[in-house]
């Protein structure tokens, strides 16, 4: 079962990687340019190999459980998109990752 999680954590990391990349295609000047920014194109590669380590993942993790582990990406989003390109991090913000932690503690706690 380990390795079941050992697979939605690194589908959790592919899928946050793929999103700062997705921020980092985001300058060009037309949908078009910012869709074949070689950054797009390499963080949609990520995109699906999250999905599928996601998959595999589901074997034997309850979805109950693996879905709303995915939400850590939020939290490290939020901090990622702090640390990379000084976006605001407020209280408002801190409270949320906080409570998101908190519910996948509860949730991964009871499976």
């Amino acid at each position: 079962m380990t390795w079941y999680y050992v697979a939605l954590a690194v589908s959790i990391l592919l899928g946050l990687t793929g999103q700062i990349l997705l921020k980092a295609g985001a300058g060009g000047e037309t949908l078009l340019q910012q869709f074949l920014a070689p950054q797009t194109i390499i963080g949609l590669m990520f995109y699906g190999s999250a999905a599928i380590f996601y998959m595999l993942a589901l074997r034997k993790i309850p979805v109950s459980v693996a879905f709303p582990s995915v939400s850590l990406s939020y939290v490290l989003v939020a901090l990622l998109g702090f640390w990379l390109y000084g976006e605001a991090l407020t209280i408002s913000k801190l409270a949320g990752i906080a409570l998101v932690c908190c519910g996948v503690f509860l949730i991964a706690r009871t499976a």
